[in-house]
């Protein structure tokens, strides 16, 4: 169904969220009564500037309807007023603004002529599949090798922060409080306890959560907290990997970001579909990521990196300072005296990077760290554009804002009755409205 990429130029489109599971996790799930336990989907996303980063999760369940928890190394102590959970709206907005996009493109007639040419939009189509104890500072000391350093309750979470000294300790204590642990997380905990990271254990009650179908509705969780490096761990959800786990990261900072210590790759873009793909949506994205993937096995594939200020064409609404309030900018980067942030105006100088990895039970790999990159412009244009990728220059030009995009192209050729003896074909534009390339 995929013919020979064409060179493309804009069209509105629609945003297309990809069609497989989304199944990741920055630590792991332990529950109190056995069983099986897995984590199925989680976006997360991280607001970075400076030394300062916000993270917010979004974690989808299945297995036993009893209390369960996650684990997450984090590089200090939290304190209840970091921590805040969020309406998972945010992450659908999110979402629908950096997921690939797919466009049609109808050619004008060819005996149409036209009184001047404008700007026209290729329609939109619909999307098939969506990408979703009393508070103390009292140190409480357990036993000699494990430490209570914080415990608060946000929402439905009944939080503690540990410390350990090492991994059969911090094993032990999970398993005196009534968690199952996961066969290996001994050996997978032992690394953070040696960086001097923390554990951030978020146990849910029951009573407070929605089951649907067996599966827990669960609040967002977001935290913040300062490290030099910037990273986030994947390590520890291999233990609840029973095949393998697609994580998608939403890096929101001042410049593009990708990964340091794992190859980066740019989804393939303005690609040209048959129409007959219209209705093969999801199993073509996942094969172009899965040859993706076979082509630069571990890679990190960067799916959107564009400025949040404007995005061209948009889905729906551009995320405002109010979306990003809501993900932790205050915390991380304060306004500066004089700044003007009305939470309905664009925040241009902000640049989302979405990035796609996929790693299984099997992944020996490390944490994912991110480093900064040069800004990209790609995937745009109209039905005659082009498919270069271009790396821009972040000194000494005008244009230093990332415009990269994820975007598949549907083309329906004029096949009406010609009324005039010149044709001029080649003009392309939305369904009975004005040529555009």
């Amino acid at each position: 169904m995929l013919r020979h990429p064409l060179a493309m130029t804009t069209a509105a489109l629609l945003c297309l969220a990809a069609p497989i599971d989304a199944a990741s996790f920055c630590g792991f799930y332990v529950a109190p009564k056995g069983g099986p336990l897995y984590n199925d989907a989680t976006q997360v996303t991280l607001l970075r500037d400076g030394t300062t980063t916000a993270l917010s999760m979004r974690n989808a369940y299945r297995g036993p309807a009893e209390a369960f928890a996650m684990v997450v190394p984090v590089p200090e102590v939290l304190q209840k007023e970091q921590v805040k959970t969020l309406n998972a709206d945010i992450f659908g907005q999110l979402d629908r603004l950096t997921a690939p996009r797919l466009v049609e493109y109808w050619e004008r007639d060819p005996c149409y002529k036209p009184k001047r040419r404008s700007r026209g939009c290729g329609r939109p189509l619909t999307k098939f599949n969506d990408m979703v104890p009393a508070p103390t500072s009292e140190v409480v000391v357990l036993e000699k090798s494990v430490t209570v350093e914080a415990q608060f309750e946000v929402g439905e979470y009944e939080i503690v922060i540990l410390s350990a000294t090492e991994g059969g300790a911090l094993e032990s204590w999970l398993k005196d409080n009534q968690y199952n642990i996961p066969t290996g997380a001994r050996e997978l905990m032992q690394p953070y306890i040696q960086q001097g990271m923390y554990f951030f254990v978020a146990k849910v009650n029951p009573e407070k959560v929605t089951f649907k179908d067996g599966q827990a509705v669960l609040s967002p969780l977001r935290f913040h907290y300062t490290s030099a490096q910037f990273t986030l761990p994947i390590r520890l959800g291999l233990i609840n990997a029973d095949k393998d786990q697609d994580l998608i990261v939403h890096v929101i900072a001042r410049d593009r970001f990708g990964a340091a210590n794992y190859p980066n790759v740019l989804v393939p873009t303005n690609l040209q579909m048959d129409a007959a793909a219209k209705a093969q949506l999801g199993p073509f994205y996942e094969g172009l990521l899965a040859e993706t993937w076979r082509a630069t096995p571990g890679a990190v594939i960067t799916e959107y990196a564009w400025d949040m200020g404007w995005c061209d064409p948009c889905p729906g609404p551009a995320l405002n300072y109010g979306a990003l309030s809501v993900l932790g900018l205050d915390e991380v980067a304060p306004p500066k005296e004089g700044e003007q942030r009305s939470p309905g105006m664009n925040p241009r100088g902000w640049t989302v990077t979405r990035l796609h990895m996929r790693y299984g039970k099997g992944h020996t790999g490390e944490d994912l760290v991110f480093r900064k990159a040069s800004p990209i412009a790609g995937g745009q244009g109209g039905a005659s554009g082009t498919q270069e990728v271009r790396v821009l220059s972040s000194k000494g030009s005008r244009n230093t804002s990332s415009t990269f995009q994820g975007r598949y192209i549907i083309k329906h050729p004029w096949t009406d009755k010609l009324t005039c003896k010149k044709p001029i074909y080649g003009r392309w534009g939305a369904r009975g409205g004005p040529d555009t390339a």
